[in-house]
């Protein structure tokens, strides 16, 4: 099996007798995009800065690469581009100035090649000569995408990267991350986006202060819905239909909405076509069979909480 890029063990800090992050065991690998969901102050942006070599754990153990963190943090922060919420560039430089600067401080060999094929990546060459205050927001986050790739890092960080951009800025740079998966690299996608992590992220953690639950979205989605689903039928069915169902399927929950029959059973693959059959050998006429999936919103409100208090 290949060896995770990033490997934590009971990764935990503290700012005084605050805990921040909390007993984070984690596994990630190359060429995923994994997504770190949770509300404000859950730890997400601890939790990067920890594992990009910035701050040190209070306790816990990191391995990027090969390489455990406070050992050699200078080596680890050269495998790693980190995209902050709020990147900032020098507004008075072109794209291609800001580029290298940064190439320079990397002390790229190809430098003047790379800005090129990364400004052409991120549909920026065509600008590279105009100073950044004139670039709309979605492009000065595609020029800091592209700044954040200039080294060839193994891992990227990005955090919140469509945070107070508009729908057509946020879709040119979701579609950008997500070119970005044929790279081989891992991303690291920090968002409190829900619809966002479900279309890019392979698996999601969720988490606040440690992590509650790691699985693919549709796998979260799939295990949370509850087993329930529902029955389309060509009329509503009968009492007596009903009492014969019930029998069948001691306990579980039955509720019929005029024609639609939804039933909560135990195992969605083993009951469902059960309970067809007996519907349909009650003459029942069944039009449509749909299990009911929650969305990834929901599933999260279940784990971390609803702030409204609903």
């Amino acid at each position: 099996m290949t060896a995770p890029l990033i490997q934590t063990e009971g990764l935990t800090r503290h700012f005084g007798d605050r805990v921040a992050v909390d007993s984070v065991d984690l596994e990630l690998y190359s060429g995923e995009i994994f997504g770190f969901l949770g509300p404000n102050g859950a730890g997400k942006t601890t939790t990067i800065r920890m594992l990009s070599a910035m701050i040190a754990p209070t306790s816990g153990r990191v391995v990027v690469d090969g390489v455990e963190l406070g050992r050699d943090n200078d080596a680890i922060r050269g495998k790693i581009g980190l995209l902050t919420e709020a990147p900032g560039h020098y507004p008075k430089l072109t794209a291609l100035e800001n580029l290298t600067l940064y190439s320079e401080l990397h002390e790229l060999s190809d430098g003047d090649a790379r800005m090129e094929e990364l400004l052409k990546l991120v549909g920026l060459w065509d600008r590279r000569d105009d100073a950044t205050v004139t670039y709309s927001k979605g492009m000065q986050q595609k020029l800091a995408i592209a700044r954040t790739l200039l080294h060839r890092p193994k891992i990227l960080f990005l955090d919140e990267p469509t945070s107070g951009l508009d729908p057509q800025a946020s879709k040119m740079v979701r579609d950008l991350v997500d070119s970005l998966r044929d790279h081989g690299q891992l991303i690291v996608l920090c968002t409190h986006n829900l619809d966002e992590a479900s279309r890019l992220c392979d698996r999601v953690g969720i988490f606040k202060q440690r992590l509650l639950r790691i699985d693919k979205p549709e796998h979260l989605q799939r295990d949370a819905m509850g087993r329930r689903v529902k029955i389309t039928c060509g009329a509503p069915p009968s009492e007596a239909v009903l009492a014969r169902v019930r029998e069948l399927f001691p306990g579980r929950a039955f509720i019929v909405d005029g024609n639609e029959l939804e039933a909560d059973l135990d195992d969605l693959d083993r009951d469902s076509p059960v309970l067809v059959k007996h519907l349909v050998e009650d003459d029942v006429a069944v039009v449509f069979v749909e299990p009911l999936e929650k969305s990834l919103e929901a599933v999260y409100l279940e784990l971390v909480g609803d702030p409204t208090g609903e």
